[in-house]
């Protein structure tokens, strides 16, 4: 039996427009996309927007264009190896192939600066220009990058330069993974967005509470209630 018919009839009422509203969401409404792959990508849009930090870090970088370094690295796959051999001899560097170990000898500096414009263009969702220039799918130019820095760091670790092995680990976190994971997402500043991140924000909170207050009608009219 209901015990305030009023109070459960408004927390029903409050229910149905829930759901309503989220059957709307879920409808490709937004330029072709619902509700929540248009915030996905907006957040997603804007987190790309904040990780830009290939052009800061080429003054880092070069710090250690003086630096000649000889660099002996063991990859696992002779592909990547081969690849990677084409892109750091790209960087200027002397690179021997044996199979799939390289021994590089060349500028730090020049190998991360050349890392980091690579870096950049794939940030910039421009792949083709990584394809023209090394013959590899772009995404694929950046994964032999993280693998040549993991090589290059473990190098350096083993000769004790391990200021410039924490230079090659930053290049490697911030500017090719960045590129790597946000490929294909254009970036966008909050700033650019305020009105409607608030909105979504302040949409999230209200509709959250209008859920909970409609459950709260809905279990109290029934006559549920909480006692001591």
């Amino acid at each position: 039996m209901i015990a305030n018919k009023k109070e459960f009839g408004t927390g029903l009422g409050m229910l149905a427009v829930f759901f309503v509203v989220l059957v709307v969401m879920f409808q490709p409404i937004f330029h072709g996309h619902n509700g929540m792959q248009f915030l996905d990508h907006l957040y997603n849009s804007i987190s790309k927007g904040s990780v830009d930090y290939a052009p800061a870090m080429k003054a880092e970088a070069a710090k250690l264009d003086d630096r000649t370094v000889t660099l002996n690295m063991q990859y696992k796959d002779e592909n990547v190896a081969a690849q990677s051999a084409v892109m750091l001899t790209a960087a200027g560097s002397k690179v021997d192939v044996s199979g799939a170990a390289l021994t590089v000898t060349g500028s730090l500096g020049a190998m991360l600066g050349a890392c980091l414009d690579d870096s950049k263009t794939l940030y910039d969702n421009d792949a083709a220009s990584l394809k023209t220039k090394y013959g590899v799918e772009g995404r694929r130019a950046l994964y032999n990058w993280w693998m040549t820095l993991n090589q290059m760091d473990n190098s350096l670790k083993k000769q004790k330069a391990f200021d410039a092995a924490k230079t090659v680990l930053s290049v490697q976190k911030k500017a090719v993974e960045a590129a790597y994971n946000y490929y294909g997402i254009d970036a966008e500043h909050i700033s650019e967005r305020m009105g409607l991140v608030s909105f979504s924000l302040i949409f999230y909170v209200l509709y959250t509470l209008w859920y909970g207050f409609a459950i709260l009608f809905l279990f109290e009219g029934w006559g549920l209630r909480l006692s001591h």
